[in-house]
């Protein structure tokens, strides 16, 4: 399978399945499409009078060499594979710390923090049993993730800190090793949590959307002031002093502000080098939602994006997140064909002890795992989501972008069409052309051209 496309100034063609990128002339360009359809003679016949005749017959060359050494029309070695009801182990939790939160976001998922139950705060109690849940179903693997998730981490921070400790005295008798993440609105950030976090957390996400006026469109406290300035003094305070540790930077575009890319400089000049602004997934029906309509407008946001990620690449740098790509085929093929692990490896746990498949799914009755406190743990509904891999999915089959995007988001899926087999196509669309600018961007460094 190839993809060609035309990415600035540059022309690119994708063999899916080896993973092979190539920059290309406009010759081999144009010779792509009818390389394996017609012969030799008949491209000439058809290009002779765009392009000199021995001009082509050298590029035809060039493509059967590539094609001999498997970097282009390469098979689908893959399909054969299954992993259908494939034996996993566990390797990460999202611990819903708190379902509370301190701010009201307009587009929030989780109904403002309370995932459309009571307000509720995790013991200490069942933190404990969820650390040793990870424990008892991670088999052999070492390196185990736990995400403090919320509503809001900070209102229960003290048992935050209890559960990290725990972990921490566990890791050496059981040769395992925790990483801790933690999300945050940063509204409750001072010097006391900042230097923990900086000390003892792992990654820390900080939710801003960016500019002022964005920022505070969606995000504001329960009086109805934005947030903006509350947050942006502390983000920048817990950053500075974090030195080489992770952080990201995580915000959401919706309809009411597409011009997303200078979010993302905004954040940049503020600071804030590692940033993910993501487009919002929410009842169509709600003005704000991104539509069909709106695309070439998001598409030319990405560009923009990406020439200013060339721009600025050796000075002023930022990283975004979608422009973070792995020309070498990783992660594993398992990986790459089925994503995040949700149901399977990654699992979300309530203040009660709920299990359920990742944060996006709490609340649905339907989705409901089992339970810690009654040592309950029901993996049928993981079966459900083994299978929801790029080729047990029609739309996917045949998509260049699938060893990508994986698939999509399970959640995604689901609350658009009720189906975690079939992928939210408007965020496909996205998905698709976040990709194309990320393989340019990658294939330019890779060839040393355009970086400034």
């Amino acid at each position: 399978m190839i993809h060609k496309y035309q990415h600035g100034n540059i022309m690119l063609v994708l063999d899916v399945y080896s993973g092979a990128v190539h920059i290309v002339d406009s010759i081999v360009y144009d010779i792509i499409d009818s390389y394996k359809e017609l012969s030799s003679e008949e491209i000439i016949f058809k290009l002779k009078d765009k392009y000199n005749k021995n001009e082509i017959a050298e590029a035809i060359k060039e493509i059967e060499i590539l094609e001999k050494e498997g970097l282009l029309f390469t098979k689908d070695y893959y399909e054969d594979y299954t992993l259908d009801n494939r034996d996993t182990v566990i390797k990460a939790l999202c611990i819903h710390i708190a379902h509370d939160c301190n701010i009201r976001c307009k587009y929030c998922f989780a109904s403002q923090g309370d995932f459309q139950g009571a307000r509720t705060l995790m013991s200490e109690e069942v933190g404990i049993k969820a650390i040793d849940f990870l424990l008892e179903n991670s088999g052999n693997r070492k390196n185990l993730e736990i995400d403090f998730f919320g509503g809001e981490p900070l209102l229960n921070f003290e048992v935050v800190k209890k559960i990290v400790e725990y972990g921490r005295s566990k890791e050496k008798q059981n040769n395992k090793k925790f990483r801790f993440t933690l999300t945050t609105n940063g509204v409750m950030l001072n010097e006391q949590n900042i230097q923990y976090i900086n000390k003892y957390i792992d990654n820390v996400v900080l939710s801003i959307d960016g500019r002022k006026k964005v920022n505070d469109n969606m995000r504001y406290t329960q009086n109805g002031d934005g947030t903006y300035d509350i947050i942006v003094p502390k983000i920048k305070k817990l950053i500075e002093s974090r030195q080489e540790k992770n952080y990201y930077v995580r915000g959401t575009f919706t309809r009411d502000y597409l011009d997303f890319s200078q979010d993302v400089l905004h954040l940049a000049d503020l600071g804030f080098k590692n940033t993910s602004i993501e487009p919002v997934v929410t009842d169509p029906q709600n003005l704000y939602s991104i539509r069909e309509e709106d695309l070439p407008v998001i598409f030319d946001q990405y560009d923009i994006l990406a020439e200013e990620y060339m721009s600025r690449y050796n000075e002023n740098r930022f990283n975004f997140f979608h422009f973070q790509v792995d020309l070498n085929q990783g992660p594993c093929f398992a990986k790459r064909i089925s994503g995040c692990g949700a149901g399977l490896e990654y699992l979300a746990i309530t203040p009660e002890g709920d299990i359920f498949p990742c944060h996006q799914f709490v609340g649905q009755k339907e989705f409901l795992m089992g339970n810690l406190a009654e040592s309950r743990f029901d993996k049928s509904i993981g079966i459900s989501f083994s299978k929801a891999h790029v080729y047990n999915k029609s739309l996917c089959q045949q998509c260049w972008a699938k060893f990508y995007c994986s698939g999509g988001c399970h959640a995604n899926a689901y609350h658009s069409n009720g189906d975690i087999s079939q992928p939210y196509e408007l965020g496909c669309k996205m998905e698709k052309k976040r990709i194309e600018c990320s393989l340019g961007i990658q294939a330019k460094l890779f060839n040393g051209k355009d970086v400034k």
